[in-house]
């Protein structure tokens, strides 16, 4: 089965690159990157996006001449597939999704081996500056991802740089922005997101929060800007550790915010504490639209930095599986498993967020049974702990015999192994997300975000294990011998 082990020497962990355009380098080197001219934002890029999002061997797509768009103003997609994937993270690029988790919580250790950033004072983020009523952000090629959006959304491979005003703490968290006008946006920040927290703070002292939105950046920023970094650990920091060294930042010169000097597009500008207008609908994590006439913040933007030529990096999530479920099941699995190991649950095998559920709405997790509870106990904590409890739905514990990253295998022990009516236990009142379309409309409106978790005890009995019907699947041994011997039936035959 597939297991993810603790990684060995960080498995040769090196970035290739150091800005976005030193990745789109790389990903050409790899033959992994398509050039498509003329797609139209309004609808044209969209539909690529949806294409390619899919299948894990599709490839990046970089889009350019854009109609009614200056020349060299790019648009670039589907980032995290095939061998690139593998290069985003730092790793050799022969190493299987499982392997590659396991090497990213390996080097994932924002508590032990952060590095701050230092300060520059410039970069090719200010070759080029637009300030006041200079301001026009539909110069942008800014595409409307989904058909049923209700807008074009400049931010979804993005982060926001904001500022706790109580300790001065700097963080980056990923909030969709969308475009109001061409001087004002609005973004997305779900109840309990640092962000969130931050505007709550600047509200309760009547202000306006600054904000530095870097729309486009090198991916492994935005990956760490996305990712449960804890309380009062910057983003910039935990990056620099998985870097090996320092990332240069410049500041702002309107909000004082840092932000990366060799970032593509940084919009700054600040979040009004009263002023609501609607944002979405928009196509979001769980394949579903979010609910209309939602209403967020009003961010006034009054000044624009990009470099020449600028890239707006896309990363906007597509119906299940796609691309953003493929990135968060590798960098959330290894560590629910790491989190489920922390909190003294032993023998714990393997642990897989399932690309159908968004990474997060269904956890696979593999045990030795050791005792009775055993099961339960790892499923409990698996949809509780800090990387698995927001937006869960179900969680799957089996033996270690099973592989969870196959949805086949996983269901079908749930179906061979477990009874529904002594095996599930269900959890109520539990943190989701405002994407879950399962939150009635009434309550999402009252900001009562909650949902219930299934865990299902798919282990074979442990009090009559011994009595259990064997499995008919060839043990370790027969399977080597069949694929050395057999395995060419299944390549194409000639002809």
């Amino acid at each position: 089965m597939a297991k993810i082990e603790t990684a060995q020497d960080n498995r040769g962990h090196r970035l290739a690159y150091d800005d976005l355009r030193d990745w789109i380098a790389e990903a050409d080197r790899l033959g992994e990157l398509r050039h498509v001219s003329g797609a139209s934002w309004q609808e044209e890029i969209g539909m690529a996006a949806e294409v390619v999002s899919h299948a894990d061997d599709s490839p990046a797509v970089l889009f350019d001449g854009i109609p009614g768009c200056a020349p060299g103003f790019r648009v670039l997609t589907n980032i995290f597939a095939g061998r690139r994937k593998n290069m985003t993270l730092g790793f050799p690029t022969d190493l299987d999704k499982v392997a590659l988790s396991a090497a990213f919580a390996d080097v994932y250790a924002p508590e032990t081996s952060a590095i701050p950033p230092v300060f520059v004072e410039t970069g090719p983020i200010f070759e080029n500056t637009d300030a006041g009523d200079a301001v026009d952000l539909l110069k942008f090629p800014t595409p409307v991802w989904h058909e049923g959006d209700g807008g074009r959304y400049i931010g979804t491979g993005s982060y926001n740089v904001t500022r706790d005003p109580d300790t001065g703490w700097y963080n980056l968290g990923c909030y969709r922005i969308m475009l109001r006008d061409a001087k004002s946006v609005t973004c997305k920040a779900a109840p309990g997101k640092h962000g969130r927290i931050h505007h709550q703070k600047h509200i309760a002292r009547g202000e306006k929060m600054p904000v530095a939105m870097v729309v486009g950046g090198d991916p492994m920023t935005f990956f760490i800007a996305g990712g449960e970094v804890p309380d009062g650990i910057s983003e910039f920091d935990v990056t620099g550790g998985i870097r090996g060294r320092p990332l240069e930042l410049v500041r702002g010169p309107v909000t004082g915010l840092p932000f990366p000097a060799d970032a593509e597009i940084v919009l700054e500008g600040f979040v009004h504490p009263e002023t609501l207008v609607l944002e979405g609908p928009f196509g979001d994590w769980t394949g579903t639209y979010t609910e209309p006439g939602r209403v967020r913040p009003l961010t006034e933007i009054v000044a624009v930095h990009y470099r020449n030529d600028p890239i707006i990096l896309g990363f906007a999530p597509q119906s299940l599986p796609d691309e953003y479920s493929r990135f968060r099941a590798v960098t959330r699995s290894a560590l629910v498993h790491r989190n489920i190991q922390a909190a003294g649950v032993p023998d714990v095998s393997a642990v897989w967020a399932h690309e159908v559920g968004g990474s997060r709405m269904l956890l696979g997790v593999a045990i030795k049974q050791r005792y009775p509870g055993h099961a339960k106990q790892a499923g409990h904590i698996a949809c509780q702990c800090q990387a698995g409890a927001y937006g869960g739905k179900w969680v799957i514990v089996v033996d270690d015999d099973v592989d969870v990253t196959s949805l086949d295998d996983l269901i079908a022990a749930a179906l061979t192994r477990s009874d529904p009516a002594t095996s599930t236990d269900f959890i109520r009142d539990c943190w989701t997300s405002p994407a879950d379309p399962r939150v009635h409309p009434d309550e999402r409106a009252k900001g009562n975000l909650t949902n219930s978790r299934m865990i299902i005890d798919a282990c074979i009995p442990f009090h009559w294990r011994d009595r259990f019907s064997k499995s008919i699947r060839p043990s370790a041994d027969v399977a080597r011998r069949a694929r050395e011997k057999f395995g060419y039936l299944l390549e194409p035959a000639d002809g």
